[in-house]
């Protein structure tokens, strides 16, 4: 049997560096893949030995995407060590800042980072403006900005740049590509939108920044609560929000929900065939606390639990202790056992590549070939993200979930003709984890106008109290706690040990941990390795359905940390080769 060995690296449009290896049979089907992120995060080795109190300004700099959900979970560890319950008006501005980086990082996932994978630029310059038009309003009652003459203005830009040689970051590309399905009109609207949405992540911003002080890496939440205090006191505050978050709604609504639709109806035979479905296994952690009862026992708008085998049926309660690191496959020394954070160790060990073959250098695949440590859950591999949100919810028969979920696969349906909703498998795939993202963005973005309307009347009802005291030098003494939330790209925690005021250890499980892990020690994939297993490629030097598949996780590779003295002189640097071409 002939195989073809495929390397991706780096992958782009994500944050961080990632490398995928795949190997193809005669049919062009992947048989094989390993996933492999090149760089390393040191931010819970520097957290040892400093003040609890402090470790949310630092452990935010884990990532500079998603800075302020690191910023939370760590806060939220130090209260759950503590035993602090925040005050009401907290928990609606911690929910607000949260639900307002799912809307900004949902939203530039689909349109800026993976739009791409689904839209060809080149097919949009031949495109019939009038027609595209008309196309638009088969995908949304009311298009948001889609008329002939916005989409003539928006093509004629295109094709000036085009022209004048600037296409910028659509220069390189896998353009005319046989698994571009869209039609040159449909590719137009969705240009359209990509570009408009670049606005409107400037939108998202500007809420977070309103709670938060600025974005990214905000400075109002600490340990008992918020800081923003002027803010939710001020009317004009919460209703420059409101008034934001109604335009991103309507955004989300008229435009990226449709253009999802139109994707997913075009690409149905992806989803239905179940392409990029990977391990079936999915978690969440459960989040946005919807009263005031303390850790781990409030209500939440997504529910907690694990569901195995794709298994709809049965909905698995989640329990924390059963959550462990493996680092076989990882360039990290270990105990030689699965470790629970509480206990875990970040102890770096690099073996590097193998010797050159062919113009290029391979993953050590059989040994450590990864950054990135192998999460287990009751020694399973699992996935986390918007889809096991989706799921866990279904499974939960949550209300909220389910209505949105059977909406847009009702939608799917009647665009496909079936005469029903099309069926609940087809979120087991590429296409369907990419809808899972614009489920919940709807359902977000409905949820945070009420909870808008919560702060304000609670604030005029006359409570101001938005933190809670405690007594530092009692509840520091010996504690441990976590903190376990769903970050937009899934389940995050932050785990800290905490001896005489200080704290004694510290472990971050990322969601892209979780899916962007290697083999573990019983040589299982992680999430990205088996969704790429049976993926067919139309062309192996234009590898479009791994970066289809691989960006609808929506990587976010932990950044690297960068080591000085308190004058600014380096320390040492570390250079970590991972070129593979001679």
């Amino acid at each position: 049997m002939s195989k073809k060995h495929i390397i991706v690296d780096p992958i782009t449009r994500i944050e961080g560096h990632l490398r995928v290896e795949a190997v193809i049979d005669e049919n062009n089907t992947i048989v094989d893949a390993f996933a492999s992120s090149t760089m390393f995060r040191g931010i819970e080795t520097i957290l040892k030995g400093r003040d609890p109190r402090d470790a949310g300004m630092l452990a935010m700099r884990i990532c500079g995407v998603c800075t302020g959900t690191h910023y939370q979970r760590s806060i939220e560890a130090v209260e759950h060590a503590f035993d602090v319950t925040i005050p009401k008006n907290a928990r609606i501005v911690r929910n607000l800042l949260q639900g307002a980086l799912y809307l900004h990082d949902h939203t530039v996932h689909f349109y800026h980072l993976h739009a791409l994978d689904w839209v060809d630029i080149t097919s949009a310059l031949k495109a019939d403006p009038k027609k595209a038009a008309q196309e638009a309003f088969k995908w949304s009652d009311e298009p948001w900005m889609a008329g002939e003459g916005e989409l003539k203005v928006i093509q004629e830009r295109v094709a000036k740049f085009v022209k004048q040689g600037r296409l910028g970051l659509f220069a390189n590309a896998y353009w005319g590509n046989k698994h571009y399905k869209l039609s040159p009109e449909q590719n137009l609207i969705a240009v359209a939108h990509y570009l408009q949405a670049l606005d409107m992540q400037r939108d998202a911003s500007k809420m977070m920044a309103i709670f938060g002080g600025k974005m990214p890496h905000p400075q109002s939440i600490v340990v008992g609560g918020v800081t923003c205090v002027q803010d939710i006191q001020n009317p004009a505050r919460i209703a420059q929000f409101k008034s934001l978050l109604n335009k991103f709604r309507n955004f989300i609504k008229r435009a990226y929900l449709a253009d999802v639709l139109m994707a997913g109806t075009v690409y149905a035979d992806e989803a239905l065939d179940g392409t990029g479905g990977g391990l079936k296994n999915f978690m969440s952690y459960g989040d946005f606390k919807l009263d005031d009862t303390g850790f781990y026992g409030a209500s939440q708008l997504f529910p907690s639990g694990v569901v195995l085998d794709g298994d709809l049926s049965t909905l698995h309660p989640l329990d924390q202790t059963k959550i462990a690191e493996d680092v076989s496959h990882a360039w990290y020394e270990g105990t030689g056992k699965p470790e629970h954070p509480y206990e875990g160790t970040t102890i770096p060990k690099y073996t590097g590549l193998n010797k050159k073959e062919d113009g290029f250098a391979y993953l050590k695949t059989e040994e450590k070939y990864s950054w990135i440590k192998s999460p287990i859950y009751d020694d399973k591999r699992v996935e986390v993200g918007p889809l096991a949100r989706v799921v866990v919810g279904l499974a939960a028969k949550d209300p909220l979930m389910t209505k949105y979920a059977t909406a847009f696969l009702e939608k799917l349906g009647k665009s496909l003709g079936l005469g029903k909703a099309a069926p609940a498998s087809v979120i087991f795939s590429t296409v369907g984890r990419t809808a899972a993202r614009a489920i919940e963005t709807e359902l977000m973005a409905d949820v945070m106008m009420d909870w808008v309307d919560e702060l304000a009347a609670n604030v005029a009802s006359g409570d101001l109290k938005t933190w809670t005291e405690f007594d530092f030098d009692e509840v520091s003494k010996d504690a441990k706690g976590f903190g376990m939330a769903e970050a937009p790209r899934g389940g995050l925690g932050h785990w800290v040990v905490i001896k005489d005021g200080k704290i004694e250890n510290y472990q971050a499980v990322v969601p892209s941990t979780w899916n962007a892990a290697p083999r573990d020690y019983k040589g299982r994939m992680g999430a990205y390795e088996a969704a790429l297993i049976g993926t067919k490629v139309a062309d192996p030097d234009q590898p479009l359905e791994i970066l289809r598949t691989i960006h609808s996780f929506d990587p976010c590779i932990a950044c690297a940390v960068h080591i000085v003295d308190t004058k600014g002189r380096e320390l040492s640097s570390f250079k970590v080769n991972t070129s593979c071409a001679v």
